[in-house]
């Protein structure tokens, strides 16, 4: 059998033309989204990635600032370019584009970031809330993967679900969101021992781990939903933690690398935006 798609760039497409009557119903009664972008350096991806920000709050109608800072910034300069845009009424998310300059303490940085202006759901006051339940600022990469399980009308409760990654920004809040929606879940990681007999029993299989064809098809379940949610380049070309080929032979899902989650982290930055203006005016 043939996986079907779970296809990003149809998914944002149809997500930001609901965004695009959410921020004109804002703009009509007087409040424009405001988004600030803090670059730190030349990383290229990074530089890349906030290039497609910028596009997509253009195509939205939402007011994008990026504050481009030279590597040598000092914490003290980012640190007070956070605490000027938490002062900005305008400004109603703020992120902090990573990884930042080894010399700078991303942690601290990210802290500083109002609650309600973190838009990247990483501030401790959104990620605890998730712990928790609660309604919070959800991280868009895992919000991104939960609504394309969604959206294709993929059955997640009472599922076993494995998670490949334990980071902050996609491993534990994919977790928890799946939690959430009441799989089962397990946690693989880099101390994870014999990671296949995990993975092969996941129903859903998530992989965030930033090795690149690192999920060989012995290590799928046959039929498994898969996402993956690594973007590497080999040999100039992008590709996923999948082995995308022979995995999607088994799958009955599977998200592709480009045109997959990556095209709906942006959009859930986008509706997380959006969002915050909402709950700031009561709409």
């Amino acid at each position: 059998m043939a996986a079907q798609l779970l296809d990003g760039k149809i998914m944002a497409a149809e997500l930001e033309e609901q965004l695009k009557s959410r921020v004109a119903e804002l703009v009509s009664q007087g409040f424009v989204p405001g988004l600030t972008v803090i670059l730190v350096g030349e990383d290229p991806a990074s530089q890349t990635y906030v290039n497609n920000k910028e596009k997509a709050c253009q195509r939205l109608g939402i007011r994008s600032v990026t504050l481009r800072m030279p590597e040598q910034t000092t914490q003290e300069e980012l640190e007070t370019a956070i605490e000027e845009a938490n002062a900005d009424p305008s400004v109603h998310g703020i992120l902090v584009q990573l990884p930042l300059p080894g010399h700078l303490d991303s942690d601290r940085a990210l802290s500083l970031i109002l609650p309600e202006k973190d838009v990247d759901g990483f501030h401790d006051v959104n990620a605890g809330r998730l712990s928790r339940g609660l309604d919070c600022t959800v991280a868009c990469t895992p919000k991104g993967a939960l609504y394309m399980l969604k959206q294709a009308g993929i059955s997640i409760s009472g599922k076993e679900a494995v998670v490949v990654g334990r980071s902050n920004i996609v491993g534990k809040p994919m977790a928890l969101l799946l939690l959430k929606e009441n799989a089962t879940v397990t946690v693989c990681h880099s101390r994870t021992a014999d990671l296949a007999a995990h993975t092969r029993r996941a129903d859903i299989l998530v992989a965030a781990i930033g090795k690149p064809r690192f999920i060989t098809a012995d290590m799928v379940k046959d039929g498994a939903v898969v996402v993956d949610v690594g973007i590497n380049r080999v040999d100039g070309k992008l590709c996923g933690d999948v082995d995308f080929e022979p995995v999607a032979q088994k799958a009955s899902w599977i998200t592709p690398v480009p045109g997959g989650v990556g095209k709906m982290t942006i959009a859930m930055l986008m509706d997380n935006t959006v969002a915050a203006v909402e709950k700031v005016f009561g709409k």
